[in-house]
């Protein structure tokens, strides 16, 4: 595993984009240089996150999104070595 995270991600398991892996790692959000911790989706190349729309649920039961558009840096919570000492 590299010390970058992934391009796009998603921490919906239906999408294409979705890694538990890395997900287990833990991913940290910089979204407009604030941390942010309701991303649902992120991708640095497009410039845009996905965000929960407060508690309101679409009619699958799954969180309403909007997309904002911004500069996204994200960042492993964990180094490798305290992943590998975790599991």
């Amino acid at each position: 595993m590299t010390d970058t995270p992934p391009d796009r991600l998603s921490n919906d398991p239906r999408s294409p984009h979705y890694d538990a892996d890395v997900l287990g790692r833990g991913i940290g959000i910089r979204f407009k240089g604030a941390e942010r911790s309701d991303v649902e989706e992120y991708s640095v190349s497009e410039n845009w996150v996905r965000v929960a729309l407060g508690k309101k649920m679409d009619r699958h039961g799954r969180p309403l999104t909007i997309k904002l558009t911004g500069p996204v840096e994200p960042y492993y919570l964990t180094t490798p070595d305290e992943d590998a000492r975790g599991a």
